[in-house]
């Protein structure tokens, strides 16, 4: 009878390697953008020979889809709003706004490639972008369910205008810490961000 250690072996090298060229691409695509990133550039930074990298990705536009959903996947997790025994309703946003921003700050890739190719226009349409319009999108849903949780008298278009106002924020404040580096507090700058967006729902859902 066969062992299935050399099966595990090789899988468990398989999902390394897998990791190491994502890793890769991250780097290159963060220096050199979409356009400058390549198989043989991220080949001649993970080590691996290019046919490694053919094998678990079809081309270039598949491997920078795939940094999208890994990132995306990390940060996702931090989407969550504390249950009541987190305080207020304030202090639970506030909450989970720190989350968000400590987790983007660790996991930055989706929305740093995303936002790059989401702002460009061709022919074709790269999947990477399609893959981060759709994590958008699951985004968006992310946020509505915990605005009309907090404030369920809210109606529909108030909760897609809050939510649309919330991510568009977000982005901003991303951004300019891209710019500005690390001197940029993310994590108090989504916490400041949190509070307004609460503030203008709690005066939205009394009429005022």
């Amino acid at each position: 009878m066969s062992s299935p250690q050399p099966t595990r072996r090789k899988r468990a090298n398989g999902v390394e390697s897998r990791q190491r060229i994502l890793d890769a691409t991250v780097e290159i695509a963060g220096e050199r953008g979409y356009d400058g990133t390549s198989i043989a550039a991220v080949s001649a930074k993970c080590g691996l020979p290019a046919s490694s990298i053919y094998w678990h990705f079809k081309d270039k536009d598949d491997l920078i889809a795939a940094v999208i959903e890994r990132s995306f996947e990390a940060w996702l997790s931090a989407v969550e709003l504390p249950g009541d025994e987190g305080g207020t309703s304030l202090e639970r946003v506030t909450a989970m706004a720190a989350n968000v921003a400590k987790s983007l700050v660790d996991a930055p890739d989706f929305l740093r490639l995303g936002l790059m190719l989401a702002l460009e226009r061709r022919p074709a349409e790269p999947r990477g972008r399609t893959v981060f319009l759709q994590v958008r999108d699951i985004t968006h849903r992310k946020i509505a369910e915990v605005a009309a949780a907090l404030f369920p008298g809210l109606d529909e278009a108030a909760v897609d205008t809050l939510t649309t106002y919330a991510v568009a924020g977000a982005d901003g404040l991303f951004v300019h810490r891209e710019i500005k580096g690390d001197s940029v507090d993310l994590v108090a700058m989504f916490e400041l961000h949190a509070q307004v967006v609460h503030d203008m729902a709690a005066r939205m859902a009394a009429g005022k």
